[in-house]
């Protein structure tokens, strides 16, 4: 249920500011700073070796100079990939981030994280959360720590491990269904993160008067997506914040 700790923002920069720098790096998340955004929504899942990095992609083609799957990396190659020049050459030599590094940076900059826990096809999410959650407890507060995911085994798995300390979750949908609270009140989540374009008024004020606080991704068009905050949706996850500002 909600958590009073967490302040969660109305502006999120969906994988860092990625409208202006190359997903998921630390220079997206140092451009969503620089533009006075608070917190970043981030993806975690690990390379072969156990390291947690930040990444979405099952594979490497899409953003970066190199081919295969992440599965298939230790944390020796993934230094040597390009993760910024597919987006521009002002990136370029950007490197993949590890979990660790990219928390460091949100620290150094006094930011909060809606960190994904991405289990892509095969994967292990008892591994992942094991590798990550831990890592995020110790160097976030309360306030600055929101964990989500599609993978109900590892949101169960995260809320075990956390134990009594408080660990703020979110289940993450496109569509709401049915079963959507039972869902949240399996794994005690505070939140629900919705496609904007899927969700409706109804389920939308359902969500809100349960006590959930209601999150969407990922708008970038501020009018289209304005009716939606008399819904009750509380922050939207954007690829350009800036363009909801002001």
């Amino acid at each position: 249920m909600p958590d009073a700790a967490l302040a969660l923002p109305r502006l999120i920069a969906h994988r860092g500011l990625s409208a202006r720098a190359p997903e998921n790096t630390l220079a997206a998340v140092r451009a969503a700073h620089g533009v006075g955004v608070d917190w970043v929504e981030l993806d975690v899942q690990l390379l072969g070796d156990g390291t947690p990095v930040i990444w979405h992609d099952a594979g490497l083609r899409r953003c970066s100079d190199r081919r295969g799957r992440l599965a298939d990396l230790d944390l020796a190659a993934a230094r040597r990939l390009d993760a910024g020049g597919w987006f521009g050459e002002a990136f370029r030599g950007e490197p993949m981030a590890t979990l660790t590094e990219m928390l460091a940076l949100l620290n150094e900059l006094d930011m909060g994280v809606n960190l994904e826990l991405k289990v892509n096809r095969g994967r292990d999410p008892r591994a992942l959360v094991a590798a990550a959650v831990p890592a995020v407890m110790e160097a976030l507060p309360p306030s600055r720590r929101l964990l989500s995911s599609f993978n109900d085994a590892a949101l169960a798995h995260a809320r075990a491990l956390a134990g009594p300390e408080a660990l703020s979750l979110g289940v993450l949908f496109e569509g709401i269904g049915r079963d959507w609270r039972r869902r949240c009140e399996a794994v005690e989540a505070c939140s629900v993160h919705a496609d904007w374009k899927r969700l409706k008024a109804p389920r939308a004020r359902e969500v809100t008067a349960a006590g959930y606080r209601l999150l969407c991704y990922t708008a970038n068009d501020p009018l289209a997506f304005a009716p939606r905050w008399a819904w009750g949706v509380e922050a939207v996850i954007s690829d350009d914040p800036p363009r909801f500002m002001g």
